[in-house]
């Protein structure tokens, strides 16, 4: 498939850095698995899905205002100090190298102060004309599955050599939701790894036969507020009246946008680097030739 393949980035050098030894390091000692990892990762795609187009999407903000504003909760046991994210010690060192490496390589990457890297994953894939391939282990973009389009999660649960594709049929399979409701299943049963507190008393299963019955949080709350009683599992209305402002906010927190300012890029999967000095000397410096020769010869095949 020659369509568009958009990579959660941090999922991705999150998932190297736990699943590739520490001791692959630089020659100065600095761990490197993390970067190697990651190299490695976007070799095996490339090969697997020949994409046309590659975007590695960033998280310029982690935690935005917008989200905090509207659910202070929201990812609130991930920070350190201040506004910084908690991450490895020797986690955070390479993710400039992730950078300069990408950059070298001539592979898009696209941050948007103000947006996660979700927020970029889904305005690129609304803005997208043709087929688009999520690489992520984070379920919240299983709200971005679309058969028409088509657009489908590649999902990395179980590694990066099995992954799980995720379309809308999978996404009813796995939760029992029509294929485009995640968003709003997810509002209702909340997220524990990310902060959002979901409405009390309304687990998976409740919050499944209420998205179904209803099709969309929206007419759900719609016929909770016009006093309808048809279609609520027993004691469920009342839980909702009860979490009704966090139902009011909570869909802005739990959607990704599809409307993030991108900044121009060429989306071109690239079939030899931008800058090969620069890559050269990022190879030198950080012991990365194994794993950036396995990309090229992916890139220039």
């Amino acid at each position: 498939m020659a369509g568009l393949m958009l990579l959660d980035t941090p999922s991705l050098y999150f998932r190297a850095y736990y699943g590739v030894p520490e001791s692959m390091k630089a020659p100065d000692g600095m761990p490197v698995n993390a970067v190697r990892g990651l190299i490695d990762m976007m070799a095996t795609l490339v090969r697997a899905h020949s994409p046309g187009e590659l975007v590695a999407c960033m998280d310029a903000d982690w935690r935005p205002a917008f989200r905090v504003a509207a659910i202070p909760s929201y990812k609130l046991h991930r920070v350190a100090t201040g506004d910084e994210e908690q991450v490895p010690d020797t986690l955070a060192p390479q993710v400039p190298v992730i950078e300069q490496v990408l950059d070298a390589l001539g592979v898009a990457r696209i941050g948007v102060p103000g947006y996660e890297a979700d927020d970029v994953i889904g305005t690129c894939a609304a803005r997208a004309t043709g087929a688009v391939d999520i690489v992520t282990g984070d379920r919240d973009l299983f709200q971005l599955v679309d058969d028409v389009k088509p657009c489908r999660v590649l999902y990395t649960i179980k590694g990066i050599r099995n992954l799980q594709v995720i379309d809308e049929a999978a996404v009813t399979a796995k939760y029992g939701i029509p294929g485009r409701t995640y968003a709003d299943f997810a509002t209702l049963r909340g997220d524990p790894s990310d902060g959002l507190p979901g409405v009390p008393g309304v687990g998976e299963k409740t919050a499944a036969a209420l998205i179904t019955r209803f099709g969309s949080l929206d007419v759900l709350l719609a016929a909770l507020d016009a006093g309808e009683t048809d279609g609520f599992p027993a004691g469920s209305r009342n839980r909702l009246l009860a979490a009704r402002d966090y139902l009011t906010v909570a869909p802005a927190v739990v959607k990704v946008a599809h409307d993030a300012p991108l900044p121009d890029a060429d989306l071109t999967l690239p079939t030899k680097p931008r800058d090969p000095a620069a890559l050269v000397a990022l190879s030198d410096r950080y012991d990365l030739g194994g794993p950036l020769n396995r990309l090229l010869a992916v890139l220039s095949g």
